[in-house]
């Protein structure tokens, strides 16, 4: 069976990324007993990602590349915001474990969408936050191997997701 819209797809790669002139380093990777398994053509990845996967099969191998544009798009700088402190406050005070530089903070928009958002900065009145993907401004580089194709079950198409081993269990 080869890689088409309505399969669930399972591979095993590395991912690294660059960013402008910095090296390439690795980001993630998967392994045979822990893969990456999707349901291709449901519009939860990477669209180029799916496009370089189309046709492949078992046993297929991969080495592509996909620039930042094509991503997780290009970095942004008004997606840093200064979120006032009093935000963050729990019963009155400010929540320092979870507030602090570096930590990855779950936030809800104005029609309360979740997102990230890393905190860059805690200042007396305010905290600085980065909401730009992880890997925005990257470009990624894919290198791996197909190892499963199979048509996806009825209720996996109604669900939109994996069901079973390595996918979503309700």
């Amino acid at each position: 069976m080869t890689i088409a819209k309505n399969t669930v797809v399972s591979v095993n790669y590395h991912l690294s990324s660059k960013f402008e002139n910095e090296a390439e380093e690795l980001v993630e990777q998967t392994s045979t007993d822990r893969p990456f398994v999707f349901l291709y053509g449901s519009g939860g990845i990477i669209p180029k990602f799916e496009q370089e996967l189309a046709g492949k099969k078992v046993g297929d191998k991969f080495d592509f590349k996909v620039d930042a544009e094509n991503g997780y798009g290009m970095y942004n700088e008004e997606y840093v915001a200064e979120i006032p402190k009093e935000a963050f406050f729990i019963e009155g005070q400010f929540d320092e474990t979870q507030i602090s530089v570096g930590k990855e903070v779950p936030m809800m928009d104005a029609e309360g969408n979740q997102m990230y958002g890393l905190v860059l900065e805690v200042a007396d009145k305010h905290v600085a936050m980065d909401f730009n993907h992880p890997l925005a401004g990257h470009d990624l580089h894919f290198v791996g191997e197909v190892l499963d194709v199979r048509a996806a079950t009825a209720e996996e198409l109604d669900h939109g997701h994996v069901h079973g081993e390595h996918g979503h269990h309700h």
